[in-house]
């Protein structure tokens, strides 16, 4: 099943819910993408897709310099659900959408 598209991320993390979008797309055969949140845009590393099951790396700057790492199944064509771990932090759960185009002439959601 093909995960390319923008997703919309929720993390429940010890500090609040955090928001964020991932853009995944392929490059020459491999998946590559970026993630955009709390006001910055970070590049996906060493992203796997087996299966239904996909993980990435990402570090990021805010709230706290962190460097995550996601492990998450894609169900369907639209939802993934899944963890967040930064080094020896307890797990974060992760839950996505992957947003639709809308048909022409509406606005996008």
């Amino acid at each position: 099943m093909p995960v390319e598209g923008v997703w919309d991320l929720s993390v429940s993390t010890p500090i609040g819910l955090v928001e964020a979008v991932v853009e995944l797309r392929r490059e020459d055969g491999l998946l590559r993408g970026a993630a955009h949140g709390a006001g910055e845009e970070v590049p996906l590393g060493d992203v796997r897709l087996e299966g239904d099951r996909l993980t990435w790396k990402q570090a990021v700057t805010t709230p706290l310099r962190l460097n995550l790492a996601f492990d998450v199944t894609v169900t369907g064509d639209d939802t993934l659900t899944g963890t967040s771990r930064a080094g020896r932090l307890p797990a974060s759960k992760v839950t996505g959408r992957r947003r639709t185009l809308p048909p022409a002439g509406e606005p996008r959601r």
